[in-house]
């Protein structure tokens, strides 16, 4: 009999959704639970010891981190998002760190106070996709052999520019065909849409307008 997986989650956290993705890539069933990480519940502090999502539980036990998660999926589930050989396999696990690293720039994008630090991280992410649209093949999605955990990790990092480009090509990704043409088509697979709720567009426009932030004063 298969393990209970329950996915804890947040509506807006990108680390989840790479998670939910490969968990539908893969077919397992999971149950999903949201959580409001600005009022966490005492039962999640207790399966989670740095506080953040995703924490995936296997029949009640706690896996935090998502790299971790993803990992253990690889290790028990079907349909192999890694590569088969090694070298390739540390290939993609180093674009996957560069992943979150672009998610640490958004993140600054959105939390700079003033115009200047605004304009410092939008650079700063403008270099990151530059250096993946110089990485990327002529398929349309990161590795010509298929669906892989690092589409996983970077569809989230493309849906926040659903919202951002509302106010502008700010990483420049308009100019860069390769990165468009795997935007659209993570875009297209339903694992990427479902992995969050209808709603998540208008919930991550307010939750952005909400900030004190030089980007709020744009959408404003």
């Amino acid at each position: 009999m298969s393990a209970k997986l329950v996915l804890i989650s947040h509506h807006l956290c990108p680390y989840v959704q790479r998670v939910a993705i490969a968990l539908a890539e893969k077919g397992m069933s999971f149950e999903r639970v949201n959580i409001d990480l600005a009022n966490k519940p005492d039962w999640f502090l207790e399966l989670s010891p740095l506080g953040k999502t995703p924490v995936l539980t296997v029949d009640g036990k706690p896996i935090f981190e998502s790299s971790v998660i993803l990992e253990y999926l690889e290790e028990i589930g079907p349909q192999p998002l890694h590569p088969a050989s090694a070298l390739d396999r540390a290939d993609h696990r180093g674009w996957m760190e560069f992943g979150s690293a672009v998610l640490n720039d958004i993140a600054g994008l959105y939390s700079a106070a003033t115009a200047e630090a605004f304009e410092a991280r939008r650079q700063a992410l403008g270099a990151k996709f530059a250096r993946i649209e110089a990485r990327l093949g002529e398929g349309e999605l990161f590795d010509l052999r298929g669906f892989s955990l690092v589409d996983a990790v970077f569809a989230p990092v493309f849906r926040y520019f659903d919202v951002l480009d509302r106010f502008g090509d700010l990483a420049g990704i308009g100019s860069m065909p390769r990165l468009g043409r795997w935007r659209r088509a993570l875009a297209a697979r339903a694992s990427v849409r479902e992995a969050v709720a209808p709603d998540y567009t208008e919930r991550l426009a307010e939750f952005l307008k909400a900030r004190p932030s030089h980007l709020a004063g744009l959408m404003a």
